[in-house]
């Protein structure tokens, strides 16, 4: 029931599982369905929703991730996007910078436009938070905030390679995607925000408080992705 309540009725019998075995008691699934029926508890999560497939590469960048998604250390290969949040009176659009590796949220930007000015600022604080590391690939879809001058010019200064999804197909760049969903469908109210500061300071507190230090992620084996990273 902790588990359930942490991430606002969104874990559902796997989740809770995983992370009860993580925690040293031996839950399965079924049972965890079991216990989740007892208590009368129920996951919130959406079903899969089906995407259409395309298969253009971008004339700025190849899709040299070509969904290998699994890394072997952190700080090889990155994934960015952007999504909008309604914020009361306007929108607030969100980038993130996530690290393969563990899944790790490294950075981010809120903005009420979206820009390149946006993704350039998630990208910075990646690149300073990370010890501006060598060598990383960043993989994104072609977003015009992602194709502008601006941002190719930051990639070259921080000597980073640049990767894209071919367009219309969001599973080139699906760990983003499972990111937004799993905060939208998880963490972000069913009636949204009243104001554009409270939605920022929710963003945060999911990102930092909630994803990178407590949610267990099923490719992590159900640790989180701060706790992933320390124990490889």
């Amino acid at each position: 029931m902790a588990i359930h309540t942490i991430s606002r009725g969104s874990a559902g019998a796997r989740t809770i599982a995983g992370q009860l075995s993580q925690a040293g008691l031996e839950v399965g699934r079924y049972k965890a369905r079991s216990l989740m029926k007892e208590a009368n508890i129920v996951s919130t999560q959406l079903r899969k929703h089906k995407y259409k497939i395309a298969d253009h590469e971008s004339k700025v960048a190849p899709n040299l991730l070509n969904r290998e998604f699994a890394v072997e250390a952190p700080n090889k290969v990155w994934c960015g996007d952007v999504t909008y949040i309604w914020a009361g009176t306007k929108w607030l659009y969100l980038a993130i910078v996530i690290d393969l590796y563990a899944r790790k949220v490294v950075g981010w930007a809120c903005s009420d436009s979206p820009d390149s000015n946006l993704t350039c600022a998630a990208l910075r604080m990646a690149f300073e938070s990370r010890g501006r590391p060598k060598d990383v690939m960043y993989h994104s879809d072609q977003g015009c905030h992602y194709t502008s001058l601006q941002y190719r010019q930051l990639l070259w200064r921080y000597q980073i390679t640049q990767s894209m999804s071919r367009r219309g197909n969001c599973w080139d760049n699906a760990p983003t995607e499972r990111f937004f969903r799993s905060y939208k469908v998880e963490w972000m109210p069913k009636d949204f925000y009243s104001t554009y500061e409270e939605a920022e300071t929710d963003v945060l507190k999911y990102i930092i408080q909630h994803y990178n230090s407590v949610r267990g992620h099923s490719y992590n084996n159900y640790l989180s992705p701060n706790v992933a990273e320390k124990t490889a």
